[in-house]
């Protein structure tokens, strides 16, 4: 099982967060992040041999890339293809090579459910980026187009969130959308990686199977959510 985490954010926390990832996913430009910021991540990254990801996003800086804009697709895609190329570039750089996509926020969520946004990011990695990996949620959109043009997968969930029942993401403005318990975010973390399952805001509980899990680098207990990780569970 790997552990990802959201980097390159603007937080301080990144330093310490690192040593306990097996990949990270780096803000490019979308939502947050700058050259100096990704560079830095970059560098944290090769020290600790952690596998470094383009985090793209909608071009949103104002609300950190977490609400739906209105764009179209071809500004978009040119949007999004900046941004990736703007930290491979850095990457090449720096000696250290990039090894998947992971969208960011509403993007992320979008891409669960929405057939034409999806066709336009797959056809996208395809085009420009064929040979990275993309993170996605299971059972969704993104995940059947990209597995019909055999674009190789990471299915993501996350230590740290609750799901409905169709396995979306609990929306962040509604109370418990995000665990702040550690202990609750191991228990949930060991359901999945034990019993294969995650349990739905509802009660219900669902099959799941991840190959990643993600824990978001702005939540202020993601180090001891880590460490707990790390200290009991074994992958």
């Amino acid at each position: 099982m790997d552990i990802n985490c959201d980097l390159g954010e603007g937080l301080d926390n990144d330093a310490g967060l690192m040593p306990y990832l097996d990949s990270c996913n780096i803000a490019c430009g979308g939502h947050a992040g700058d050259q100096e910021s990704m560079r830095k991540t970059i560098r944290l990254a090769k020290i600790f041999h952690v596998k470094a990801g383009a985090h793209p996003s909608y071009p949103d800086k104002k609300h950190f890339g977490r609400k739906v804009m209105d764009i179209s697709l071809p500004v978009l895609e040119t949007q999004l293809i900046q941004q990736v190329e703007q930290l491979f570039q850095i990457c090449e750089e720096e000696g250290y090579a990039l090894s998947h996509i992971k969208p960011h926020g509403a993007l992320y969520n979008e891409l669960a459910k929405n057939h034409e946004l999806s066709l336009m990011f797959c056809e996208l990695m395809k085009k420009k980026f064929p040979n990275y990996t993309l993170y996605c949620p299971p059972h969704s959109i993104i995940e059947s187009i990209a597995r019909e043009k055999h674009i190789p997968l990471m299915l993501e969930v996350f230590a740290d969130r609750n799901y409905n029942v169709d396995y979306s993401l609990v929306n962040r403005i509604l109370p418990d959308a995000v665990l702040t318990n550690p202990d609750e975010a191991l228990a949930h973390v060991r359901r999945i990686v034990t019993e294969k399952k995650i349990k739905t805001i509802s009660g219900l509980y669902l099959p799941i199977y991840a190959d990643t899990i993600c824990i978001h680098g702005d939540n202020p207990i993601a180090l001891e959510i880590l460490k707990l990780i790390r200290k009991n569970l074994t992958f």
